[in-house]
């Protein structure tokens, strides 16, 4: 044998490498250029019917019109979130599959490590869509009339006024512990399974008050049923307009909550596939047919590209790292 073979067969095969890679890169090129040519699917990690569903269905009825292509909602309930998150982290990182993504997203990892969540490791961002607002509400029969007379009575007998959630780890839960741990007042957490149960506990007057999902909030506000006493969101709300914010109201500035909503998609989907679906969260987001659905939800649209909803999912698992560590927090 030729006693240079070895080394002219690796070299062929080093050469055969190379041929390939700009073949590979090109037909990655083209597949982003076509995105998308099937259908989509989001995936929504809760119940149909509830808040984050019906965002993400309203949004993506427009981004298959600016798709030109079917945008497939599909359910995939249990473990607060985890099994939808993981169905989509082991998802082909093409952009054909995304995860419709709140606050869990972030909070439920740090209440349980072994959960899916953000990170290089998991995910990439693909659009923030907006926030919906939390309203601060007692029954109707409670003597608090006011943000400050909760917050006095708060501190008179400390852990006697107890709040209402919809579970560990939920913007209702998370936006009564923020303004705990601001006003150093210590209210009692009763945990639900949802808000449905919250509420029912709430209207008869079991749990002295919620932060409840605006749209849910204003139904029950405006029947006489609940007492609004402050909207969670840095500014006040369409929904509930003569409702001041808890910056206000406590005064407490810095004080912001709220359930936000996006898209995140597999790790290693490539930018300009997501730069396409941003576009199109944005573009149907922006639709005025769209932007009153999703008002009547009390939605705050706030369209964000990958970088800005990256940058947004950084501060709040920082913001609220903190705030579970000081609560001491876990998962139950």
């Amino acid at each position: 044998m030729d006693a240079f073979y070895p080394l002219r067969r690796l070299a062929a095969g080093m050469l055969a490498c190379a041929a390939l890679t700009p073949a590979a890169t090109l037909a990655a090129a083209d597949d982003a250029a076509r995105f998308p040519d099937r259908p989509v699917r989001i995936i929504v990690p809760f119940s149909a019917g509830g808040v984050v569903d019906s965002v993400t269905r309203i949004t993506a009825e427009n981004m298959a019109k600016v798709l030109q292509q079917p945008v497939i909602v599909e359910n995939k309930t249990g473990a607060g979130g985890a099994i939808g998150a993981d169905l989509v982290a082991r998802s082909p990182a093409d952009g054909y599959t995304l995860l419709a993504v709140s606050p869990s997203y972030v909070v439920g990892p740090l209440l349980n490590p072994s959960i899916q969540g953000k990170g290089g490791k998991d995910f990439r961002a693909v659009a923030g869509i907006g926030a919906v607002p939390n309203v601060i509400v007692v029954p109707a029969s409670s003597p608090l009339r006011t943000l400050p007379q909760l917050l006095d009575a708060a501190r008179k007998q400390p852990g006697t006024l107890t709040y209402a959630s919809a579970g560990i780890g939920t913007s209702n839960h998370l936006s009564a512990e923020l303004l705990a741990q601001m006003t150093h007042v210590k209210l009692t957490h009763v945990p639900y399974k949802g808000q449905p149960e919250a509420l029912s506990d709430l209207l008869g007057a079991r749990v002295s008050m919620m932060a409840l999902t605006s749209a849910i909030a204003r139904q029950q506000v405006q029947s006489g049923k609940l007492r609004a006493l402050a909207v969670t969101s840095s500014k006040r709300t369409p929904v509930l307009p003569d409702v001041p914010t808890v910056a206000e109201a406590a005064p407490l500035p810095g004080y912001a909550v709220g359930g936000w909503f996006g898209l995140v998609a597999p790790q290693g989907t490539p930018d300009a596939v997501v730069r396409k679906l941003a576009d199109a969260a944005a573009r149907a987001t922006a639709d005025a047919a769209t932007a009153r659905r999703l008002g009547e939800l009390g939605m705050d649209l706030g369209p964000q590209s990958a970088a800005e909803f990256d940058r947004f999912l950084d501060a709040e698992t920082k913001k609220w790292t903190g705030v579970l560590k000081t609560a001491g927090i876990t998962a139950q």
